[in-house]
């Protein structure tokens, strides 16, 4: 007797959306005006309560992440830097202005403050311009392969702008795990919009950062930077996640500001935990280190998965 193909059917159930558009709150009575009578997930003060935390650190975690399933995204490359550098034609017009603005009133120790800091900015808006490059070119060679690769950054200005740009300059896909702050976070134009995410909790940003990266680039930045980079670093050293590749881009300006060979003297970390880090001076330069990492590691799984199949 051949054994029928069940087709399963649909829930008998109304889902939550339908309840939520269907429930009506006002009867004109005490116990509907009541706030214990809205449904407990259509209730934004209820949710929003500090008893609440442990739900919202669960959503948070898993819109991006269900989103991102939606989309087949399986990997990505992260990629840190400072929101407060600017692109080079910005960087060029700020200049310009503070000359003039210094020849109008010469001697001005304020002008002369903000001629040297337009000077600062246009020198280090070559770091804008290298990521962009980087943005174009992971996106551009993962679609040669046919791979899911997507640029992911922290979704603000700067250098998070640039990557995302350059994404966007190739007809490509990139993501933006922005977060709510004072100052200087707002999503940058170039995200896709459908993968630009906010987030309020530092720790589940940080782990959609890492859950599919396959490398982590991070150009010259502040306290921001710093953080993701040290986080990133320890979740490796400890093993609480597989090693990629992190590729430090602009070595100078990395080891004017850390010692990493003085961590080693100093006996806090080993010889190999420095090797942790790469360096690269433009975009060209990081692609050539992830890519041979990348291949060594496929090359690894490969050869795992022989010997397992030999050995079964």
């Amino acid at each position: 007797m051949a054994i029928k193909t069940l087709i399963p059917c649909e829930s008998p159930f109304t889902n939550a959306k339908q309840d939520a558009t269907n429930a009506f709150y006002d009867y004109g009575t005490p116990q509907s005006h009541s706030p214990s009578y809205r449904l407990a997930y259509d209730d934004l003060d209820f949710i929003m309560r500090d008893e609440l935390r442990p739900v919202r650190l669960q959503l948070e975690l898993l819109k991006p992440e269900l989103t991102q399933l939606e989309h087949n995204i399986k990997s990505t490359v992260v990629i840190f830097g400072s929101a407060r550098f600017a692109d080079p034609e910005t960087a060029q017009k700020t200049l310009q202005a503070a000359e003039q603005a210094l020849n109008a009133h010469p001697n001005d120790p304020t002008l002369e403050n903000n001629l040297a800091a337009a000077r600062h900015m246009l020198a280090k808006s070559r770091y804008y311009d290298e990521a962009r490059k980087l943005g174009a070119l992971i996106t551009l060679e993962a679609k040669k392969v046919q791979q899911s690769l997507v640029v992911v950054t922290g979704g603000g200005p700067g250098i998070m702008e640039a990557a995302n740009r350059g994404a966007a300059d190739v007809g490509g896909k990139s993501m933006g795990l922005n977060i709510v702050l004072p100052g200087e976070q707002k999503p940058n134009l170039y995200i896709t919009p459908e993968l630009c995410f906010q987030f309020h909790y530092f720790a589940i940003r940080k782990m959609h950062f890492l859950m599919r990266a396959i490398a982590l680039v991070a150009f010259p930045g502040g306290y921001g930077t710093l953080d993701e980079l040290f986080e990133a670093l320890t979740l490796i050293q400890t093993q609480k996640v597989r090693r990629i590749p992190v590729v430090l881009v602009g070595q100078q300006y990395w080891d004017s500001i850390i010692n990493f060979d003085a961590l080693v003297d100093e006996g806090v970390i080993s010889r190999c935990e420095r090797e942790l880090i790469q360096y690269a001076e433009t975009a060209e330069q990081a692609w050539r280190l992830i890519l041979k990492d990348y291949t060594v590691s496929v090359k690894k799984r490969a050869d795992n998965n022989n010997k397992n199949t030999t050995t079964s």
